[in-house]
């Protein structure tokens, strides 16, 4: 028997319309599916209800996954696989397995001998990387830097060097409530000529992207970042 297939199937990041970011075929695949992993059982629905959907929502199975998800359960849920029963996994905002819990699944799926197939759709990490202007041919996404003030800018100081030292863009995200002090910290902490690029609300209705030397970011003006998923990224 053909196992099934492991689709990854990226998730809006933004109050975008569906079309602009998921591609038609993408929309249809996510649509037949009866069976989801997910980050996050309330966004998958929300997901889901903006596609054209083959079986009611309430038959469609969703089993949430955590970081402390045992690799034990994981298998039993990609379980339907070996009787060739496709599975979607999506994660809370943009590219499933990417900076995200689902990455075990994928590998489990790999070792069970199931096709994978990863959808074209949204990743802010590669739109901020495209939009910035900085070098795209080597970076590092760190996620989340420290939140504690001096271990915050001793880790943003090693990461400027590693990024002079292999001319590396250094990429890292902030919760949203945070996203002003730590703009702030990297205009402080940073030096004078290292730019930087903030994307914020990638896709998005207020979409905000800028790149600037930390000189220049200290005359600009910023809006208000708190209410948006935001990228920073800079490069020495």
């Amino acid at each position: 028997m053909k196992k099934g297939t492991l689709h990854l199937i990226p998730v809006g990041m933004s109050d975008a319309p569906i079309e602009h970011w998921l591609p038609a075929k993408a929309q249809q695949v996510a649509g037949s599916l009866r069976h989801y992993i997910a980050e996050n059982a309330k966004t998958a629905r929300a997901f889901l209800k903006l596609l054209p959907l083959q079986h009611p929502i309430q038959e469609i199975r969703i089993d949430t996954l955590a970081s402390n998800t045992s690799d034990q359960v994981l298998s039993e849920w990609l379980k339907p696989l070996e009787q060739g029963i496709d599975i979607g996994l999506v994660s809370e905002a943009g590219c499933p397995a990417v900076a995200d819990p689902g990455a075990r699944a994928v590998l489990i799926a790999h070792k069970m001998g199931a096709e994978v197939h990863p959808w074209v759709g949204p990743s802010s990490i590669l739109l901020g990387l495209m939009a910035s202007g900085l070098q795209g041919q080597r970076f590092a996404f760190n996620g989340y830097a420290p939140v504690k003030t001096e271990e915050r800018r001793q880790t943003l100081r090693q990461w400027e060097q590693v990024s002079l030292k292999h001319d590396q863009t250094q990429i890292l995200i902030e919760t949203p409530y945070r996203n002003q002090a730590m703009l702030e910290t990297l205009i402080s902490t940073l030096r004078p000529q290292t730019r930087l690029c903030v994307a914020s609300n990638l896709t998005g209705s207020q979409q905000w992207i800028c790149t600037d030397t930390i000189n220049g970011w200290k005359k600009r003006q910023v809006p208000d970042l708190s209410r948006w998923p935001t990228l920073f990224l800079f490069h020495a």
